[in-house]
C-alpha cells in the first residue's frame, strides 16, 4: 500500500489515505455522474482527515445515507461516506497528488440502481457491472 496524499482545489481539506490505487471506478448514479469524479474506495483505517474539518460541508439525498463531502470554500468534492459499504469512504482520485490517470483503467460502477429508494430497490451493492 501507498500512503497518498490528497486536497481539495484551495488546500483548506486535506486528507491522506494508503492505497494501491487498483480499482479505479465512476459511479452512474445522477450525482456522481454530475460531478464526473474518478474515484477510489478504502477502508475507514486507510483514511485520515489531516486539515479542514470545519470546511466541509455535507450533502446527503435520496435515501440519506451516503455522505458526500465538499470544501465549503472552493467546492471541490473530496471524498464521501459510502451508502453501500459505511466503513468505507469513496475517495476522489483526482484530489491526489501526483496520480496520473493516464492510460489507467477506469471501470463503470452502477450506482443507478440504488440512487432512488422505490419499492423493490436493492439494499447492497450487487457488484460492477458487465455490460
Amino acid at each position: 500500500m501507498t500512503r497518498l496524499e490528497g486536497s481539495c482545489h484551495c488546500g483548506a481539506v486535506q486528507f491522506r489515505i494508503e492505497s494501491d490505487l487498483a480499482d479505479l471506478y465512476r459511479c452512474d448514479c445522477s450525482l456522481c455522474r454530475m460531478k464526473n469524479a474518478v474515484m477510489i474506495t478504502v477502508p475507514e483505517r486507510a483514511f485520515t482527515l489531516v486539515a479542514g474539518a470545519d470546511m466541509l460541508s455535507e450533502y446527503n439525498w435520496n435515501a440519506r445515507i451516503a455522505r458526500h463531502f465538499f470544501c465549503s470554500k472552493c467546492g471541490i468534492y473530496t471524498f464521501h461516506r459510502k451508502r453501500s459499504m459505511p466503513d468505507h469512504y469513496g475517495i476522489n482520485v483526482n484530489g491526489l497528488a501526483g496520480v496520473d490517470l493516464t492510460g489507467r483503467p477506469i471501470r463503470l460502477a452502477d450506482g443507478t440502481g440504488m440512487s432512488v429508494k422505490a419499492q423493490g430497490a436493492r439494499e447492497a451493492w450487487t457488484g460492477p457491472r458487465t455490460d
